[in-house]
This record gives C-alpha cells, structure tokens and sequence, in this order.
C-alpha cells in the first residue's frame, strides 16, 4: 500500500497464509463511532474500502464516521467515495468501455500529452463468455466446433479487445470458451 494512505484509526493488520501475507484493514477499530457489526454487509465492504483508502483528502476519518454509525439511524447523507479493489465486466458493456478508453487516449495525442497515461485506476477483467452461439452439438468436438466459430464470427471485435489488453495497464481479456 503506499505512503499516501493514513490509517489514523491504526486498524492495517497483516494475515499470513502459507507463507504469504495479505493486509486488511479491522473494522472492529471504527467501532468507537457505532455498531460496526449491525451494518448490513455491504456496507461493511465499503466501510473496509474507505478505511483502507482514507487520504484526508478523497476519504476522510469523518467519512469513516459516518458509514461506521449508520446503524444507529439507518440513513445518511453523507456522501462516500468508493474505489473498488476490481472490476468486473462482460464484454456487452466493456467493449464500449475499451472504446471510451482508446478515444481517450486518442484525444490525449491530439493535445500533445502522453496516451500512455490514459489507464484504468483498478484492475479490470473483462469476461468473454456469454456470446457463443450453439452451431454444433450432439458430438465430441462440439464445444472447439463452437469456439472456433465464434472467434471467427467476431474477429475483429476480438483483435480490438487482445489491442487493449497490450495497450492498457490494469486490463485483461478472459476469452470465450475458457469458462468464467
């Protein structure tokens, strides 16, 4: 985690499983500003997420406070920043998402910056799994029958994606028939 993080409620603990550590953020530390474990679960996923993103400045200790006493009243308005640790698309929506990206970077040339700079902020996978359409069935080699179609049928929407998943940091393809 880098420097830039603050952890003024000191609730960054370390895990070690089979000789390799994970860190997470105790939620029982924010318990000081209400009933932690009453919160629905949602919201103690998001209570993790600003504890382990509090910077003073996008998260703050008071948005901690806030998300860790909702309990008591049941409603806020408060509004939270949420970075998730990962995103998760399938290809109906994250083809746009990878054309949004490439006109990005596109327009970032065009004035003279570096395209290179134009990422995703956290990692993304992009599942390719929904899209195959049964040709061949009732046989051993159906599935590779099928596959082989659809890489076919959408070769160019597939060369676009393998472009992004070279071009873009924090970006990778599942292909079709590689299962989910």
């Amino acid at each position: 985690m880098s420097n830039e993080f603050k952890d003024t409620l000191k609730s960054r603990r370390t895990l070690e499983v089979r000789g390799k550590k994970f860190d997470y953020f105790a939620l029982k530390a924010a318990e000081k500003f209400g009933e932690v474990e009453r919160l629905p679960i949602t919201l103690k996923v998001l209570l993790e997420n600003l504890m382990r993103r509090e910077d003073g400045r996008n998260v703050t200790i008071s948005d901690i406070k806030a998300l860790a006493s909702w309990a008591k009243t049941r409603k806020s308005t408060h509004e939270i920043a949420f970075r998730p640790a990962r995103v998760l698309m399938q290809d109906f929506t994250g083809v746009p998402a990878v054309v949004d990206l490439a006109s990005m970077r596109d327009a970032m040339a065009t004035l003279g910056g570096d395209p290179n700079l134009i990422n995703p902020l956290s990692p993304v996978d992009l599942v390719i799994d929904h899209s195959v359409m049964i040709d061949s069935f009732g046989n051993p080699n159906a599935f590779e029958e099928n596959v082989k179609r659809e890489f076919i049928r959408n070769k160019e929407r597939y060369e676009f994606l393998k472009w992004g998943q070279n071009a873009f940091n924090n970006f990778k393809v599942v292909p079709p028939g590689t299962g989910i």
